[in-house]
């Protein structure tokens, strides 16, 4: 379950943490019940925002929930999960990408796949997932054309970016598959004046994604040699983070010219939540906006902290090796593991099976402080009330 929202269950509140497990398993059963059951490893968490956005936009109906049978990522009981329209254009947004992301590891001869044998049975899974995705996007009226395309663009770009190129230039394919995938669930729910601010709000999610994957990656590609878009471009990382403030606060814009039924969860996850995700890939929870964005750490606030360096400084003793990535095989093996064990949803932590990051349980309870606001309790609409300081 690999993505950049991971919200805390304490923040989320009873309710929403409900509403958010319900999304979770819909993408996971809609896999399931349209692919097989491999194709559930491609279930994330960023996937799930197409069937929260697609939910928040429609009038309620029984149609949207349905009770699913026992299952081990649940401790085994039962749940009501989310259904639909929502919950399929999400599986195949998810095949669609996680097959380029196969792609990608082939290409780059990761691990396993730089065995001729492993890379083509790989591929097979890629091409099968890719073709299942089309399908899946045909039968909710997306053409997932967008995002084979936008893929097929990425490798050119990144083959042609050096030294002094944009780092929105190859941020850009990400930027237009996100910003088809959030626009439709408009069409989903029937309200398509909402397509517009919805794309707008995706263009920038996917900047975001590919920024802090690119931050989180850094030093990991740099000592395994391999192509990151921030060293490639000699982007540095307070302009990476001021790029991350300016795209946050472009999807709160966005999101407020939005026109939702119950919009609470899509706006704890996307605003909230979101930039949580941006403070914990770049180790801080200051702002890219000061002089610091401008000319750059001078002790480098922005890297990561650790028990020996709590305050981000460079550290004379020098950082513990970060784990080596995972094959796409071997990932698979762990994350058949991890499910069969039920880890991902109960334990407080576990080791992510192909990035090898560490993860915190869906389930899992934390020390954070959930203020009111926090789980968006306090909030009768999408404004931020007067109870937080988040700048809304």
């Amino acid at each position: 379950m690999f993505g950049i929202v991971r919200p805390c269950s304490h923040r989320l509140g009873e309710s929403l943490k409900t509403q958010w497990m319900a999304h979770l398993c819909g993408l996971c059963l809609a896999l399931r019940g349209d692919h097989g059951q491999f194709a559930r490893v491609v279930t994330n968490y960023d996937g799930l925002l197409i069937s929260v956005l697609t939910e928040a936009q429609a009038e309620r109906a029984g149609s949207w929930r349905r009770t699913a049978g026992p299952c081990p990522l649940r401790g085994m009981r039962t749940a009501s999960v989310a259904q639909g329209e929502g919950a399929r254009l999400a599986a195949a947004v998810s095949l669609v990408l996680a097959s380029a992301k196969v792609r990608d590891h082939v290409a780059d001869r990761d691990g396993l796949l730089a065995r001729k044998p492993v890379a083509l049975a790989a591929r097979r899974v890629a091409e099968s997932w890719g073709r299942a995705g089309a399908r899946s996007g045909s039968a909710v009226g997306f053409d997932t054309a967008l995002l084979v395309d936008a893929v097929d663009r990425q490798v050119g770009i990144e083959s042609l970016a050096g030294p002094g190129t944009p780092v929105l230039t190859v941020t850009e394919p990400t930027e237009t598959a996100t910003a088809a995938a959030f626009a439709h669930t408009a069409v989903l729910a029937g309200r398509p004046g909402n397509a517009i601010p919805l794309a707008e709000a995706g263009r920038l999610f996917g900047r975001l994604a590919h920024l802090l994957d690119a931050v989180e990656d850094r030093e990991s590609d740099a000592a395994s040699g391999a192509w990151n878009p921030l060293t490639a471009t000699g982007t540095p990382l307070g302009e990476a983070r001021r790029l991350a403030d300016d795209a946050l606060h472009g999807i709160r814009l966005a999101l407020s010219e939005v026109e939702f039924v119950d919009g609470k969860l899509a706006h704890l996850l996307l605003v909230h939540e979101l930039g949580r995700s941006v403070d914990r890939a770049f180790g801080t929870t200051s702002c890219g906006h000061g002089p610091e964005a401008a000319f750059g750490p001078p002790q480098g606030p922005y890297a990561p902290r650790t028990p020996g360096n709590p305050h981000g400084a460079i550290s004379f003793g020098g950082e513990p090796p970060r784990p080596d990535k995972r094959g796409f095989w071997a990932g698979c093996a762990a994350a058949l593991g991890l499910c069969c064990t039920c880890k991902m949803c109960c334990a407080d932590e576990y080791e992510g099976p192909w990035s090898r990051k560490k993860r915190e349980g869906c389930c899992s309870n934390c020390d954070c402080d959930a203020s009111c606001c926090d789980a968006c309790q306090c909030c009768e609409c999408l404004e931020c009330c007067s109870c937080c300081d988040c700048g809304l």
